[in-house]
């Protein structure tokens, strides 16, 4: 296969990247490197590297005519800065028409959209179905959400995946890298008074394999364990990992303004359509994640959140 991913160099396309070029697929990574790490895409056979933002139409345009993609997994997306409104609407709206563009030009056969579970805002009720409204507040999940309606209203075969807390390899945002960083250097930690679902790389993996398939449905689908752990289950597990007692409870503080109290999709539709379930439990996946970063180490942490008033 000829896989254009955008935002190859994220902790996601970077993950995908080096599963199918395992699988000796030709793989073409665009990413301008705001967040994602050049060292992590090198030089190897069957790989293209292309470095630009999805908002130059022009970059996208060359890389689709150089490389002629059958699949596009659409992974690009701006998040660091959550007042960045501008940032956020040229890289997650104009520059998801332009990758949608590109790719109706180019017939692909299947455009694969990762969606960001706050779509659906503060939601109605948890888990969250995905027949539930989208309803995003901020900046993020609005130009999130209008993107994800673009490749919807499109003529191209689309799987829009609404995704849990993705864990694996290079992740650089939330509280599992936020925690490890600063318990192993001896710094305080706070936890929110929030809960998330959160899910292993090889159970995305797992669901990606199947919505390449040939034949495979298209439309919006919610992937994630379906069980919700407080950020607090979190903190626990890396404290345990790590073997530090702290002398006083972690302070667990109300959610700011621009978070959400719980986030937990629903993937009963998932299973019953695409015939998937993820296997791994939440203590493995947590400790997957913090042995990677024993081996390699966490650098920059970002987040999608404003910083809470002190």
């Amino acid at each position: 296969m000829h896989i254009l991913i955008t935002g190859g160099a994220g902790c996601l396309g970077s993950n995908l990247i080096e599963r199918y070029i395992g699988q000796g697929h030709e793989v073409l990574a665009l990413d301008n490197f705001a967040t994602g790490k050049r060292e992590v895409l090198p030089q190897v056979p069957g790989l293209t590297v292309v470095e630009g933002s999805i908002v130059d139409n022009g970059v996208v345009c060359d890389a689709f005519d150089r490389f002629e993609p059958d699949y596009v997994i659409h992974s690009a997306a701006a998040y660091k800065d959550p007042m960045d409104w501008r940032e956020d609407a040229a890289t997650n709206v104009e520059g998801t028409i332009n990758v949608l563009q590109a790719a109706q030009r180019h017939n692909v056969k299947r455009f694969v959209n990762l969606q960001t579970a706050l779509c659906y805002g503060r939601p109605n009720q948890v888990p969250i179905p995905v027949d539930h409204p989208v309803q995003p507040f901020t900046s993020y999940g609005i130009s999130k959400t209008a993107g994800e309606l673009y490749a919807m209203m499109s003529d191209l075969p689309v799987t829009s995946l609404r995704l849990a807390n993705i864990t694996g390899p290079r992740l650089a945002i939330g509280p599992i890298p936020t925690f490890y960083k600063r318990l192993k250097a001896g710094q305080s930690c706070f936890c929110s008074d929030t809960v998330r679902d959160f899910m292993d790389m090889e159970d995305f993996f797992s669901v990606m394999d199947l919505v390449l398939e040939e034949g495979s449905p298209t439309g919006v689908f919610n992937i994630s364990t379906g069980e919700g752990r407080s950020i607090k289950d979190v903190f626990d597990v890396v404290s345990d990992y790590l073997g530090i007692t702290l002398d006083q409870p972690v302070p667990i503080v109300p959610p700011g303004d621009d978070d959400v109290p719980a986030v937990v999709l629903d993937p009963s539709k998932t299973e019953a359509v695409l015939g998937w379930k993820a296997g791994i439990g939440f203590e493995e996946t947590i400790r997957r994640m913090l042995s990677w970063y024993d081996a390699h180490g966490v650098t920059d942490v970002y987040s999608h959140l404003s910083a809470p008033s002190t």
